[in-house]
């Protein structure tokens, strides 16, 4: 039986001039090595999530578990164990240069010299940005920004990662990449990943499961294929289902046997196969 490493239900939070924000609706559990996308517009609550789970903002109501700890109470215990990628990618690069930023978190750690450089030098090949290591930060592009945020929280082997819209910004080349880079932690090193996204397309690419976040709700759970079987409550949750998606949703409603899928690959094939017959 996979271990659950993160779980939330009816959390809620009080910020400091009253404001309630609580995450309702079903619950979320997270099993170690998944990959998970919470999908929602601006505003559905899903930062709040995040940062609720990771111990960034206190619980005042409801249960939040993070590897089996409270985690706002063992912050520092948890921190170890899990790399984050904001939003806002300015505010969580300190350093002047890629390589003193990626080598903050190993050095605060007091690992010996020897282990920090093995541990720079293994993440930057592996994202690939060992040729940027002398660059200053700020002349970087947006997207080589990303890689070295990435780089950054993935420095330590985290067992848990966690982005907050990553596709944000990117083009098409950068979506590939960086879902490769996250394929591959998670491959590599069994890591396990939950990003927000408002992008079903991509967030079903990469994801094993999906969670629909409406409102401060969670209103939907389930594989990509399973959720992609009722577009309209993806419209109701204000999700722009992308068009092959729509496309093929209507077929089927108009008695093609097809499934329903954002997959342009796996549309083809299916409406291929129906001619052929």
């Amino acid at each position: 039986m996979s271990e659950v490493i993160a779980y939330l239900n009816n959390a809620k939070h009080i910020f400091g001039d009253g404001t309630e924000m609580k995450i309702g609706g079903l619950d979320l559990e997270v099993l170690k090595g998944q990959k998970i996308a919470l999908l929602g517009p601006n505003g559905s609550g899903k930062t709040t999530l995040l940062l609720l789970l990771i111990g960034l903002l206190k619980v005042h109501g409801g249960r939040v578990e993070l590897f089996g700890l409270k985690p706002f109470e063992s912050f520092d215990q948890v921190k170890q164990r899990i790399g984050v990628v904001f939003q806002n990618i300015e505010a969580q690069l300190i350093a002047p240069t890629v390589l003193e930023d990626v080598s903050y978190t190993p050095r605060n750690y007091n690992l010996s010299k020897e282990e920090v450089e093995r541990r720079v030098r293994k993440i930057l090949v592996l994202i690939g940005i060992e040729h940027i290591e002398n660059k200053i930060i700020h002349y970087l592009s947006g997207g080589e920004k990303k890689k070295v945020a990435l780089a950054g929280a993935m420095v330590m082997e985290p067992s848990l990662l966690v982005l907050d819209e990553p596709f944000s910004g990117l083009d098409p080349r950068g979506v590939r990449e960086l879902k490769a880079l996250l394929q591959l932690f998670n491959d590599l090193y069994g890591t396990t990943v939950i990003l927000s996204s408002h992008n079903i397309e991509v967030s079903a690419q990469f994801a094993d499961q999906l969670y629909v976040i409406a409102n401060g709700d969670i209103a939907i759970k389930g594989k990509p294929a399973d959720i992609f079987k009722d577009i309209e409550a993806l419209k109701k949750a204000n999700l722009q289902a992308p068009g092959i998606l729509e496309l093929t949703y209507e077929l089927k409603k108009q008695g093609l046997k097809v499934s329903p899928t954002a997959s342009l690959h796996e549309a083809v094939n299916e409406l291929l196969a129906l001619v052929k017959k």
